[in-house]
């Protein structure tokens, strides 16, 4: 009967070792949207949100990167921006952008490792338009 005891204490604590590990794992993978004050300052990966500065977007081709503005909406505050990859279609057209990475102090930038474009809906003021028509 003592045995018994034994497997079930040491199933227990296997189900405690993996669950802390699992919350631990889960935690270091969320990716929090941050102002850009928090995010010049964050050791990890986090997202900034904004809006493009219009005009202030440069892609080098040659080396495959995009440098934009950020602007945040409440604050108007700005960031640089630099993504290493394809520039997205319609990049300009952006309502907002989210891009996910670290802040570069070495480069006073945020280096985007993934960028999330939000453009206009093409479908955007149908709905209005058919119910002055039909309606």
């Amino acid at each position: 009967m003592k045995t018994k005891h034994v497997y079930y204490l040491i199933g227990g604590l296997l189900l405690v070792v993996f669950a802390g590990f699992s919350y631990t794992e889960f935690q270091g993978a969320l990716t929090p949207y941050v102002p850009y004050d928090v995010a010049r300052e964050a050791e990890r990966t986090v997202q900034v949100a904004g809006g493009l500065d219009k005009g202030s977007s440069s892609y080098d081709e040659a080396q495959g990167y995009l440098r934009f503005t950020l602007i945040e909406a409440e604050t108007s505050e700005t960031i640089q921006v630099r993504y290493d990859g394809v520039k997205p279609a319609n990049f300009e057209d952006a309502v907002s952008i989210v891009a996910i990475g670290r802040f570069d102090a070495e480069q006073n930038e945020f280096a985007a490792k993934q960028l999330l474009v939000k453009c206009p809906s093409k479908y955007q003021g149908l709905e209005s338009v058919e119910t002055k028509t039909y309606g």
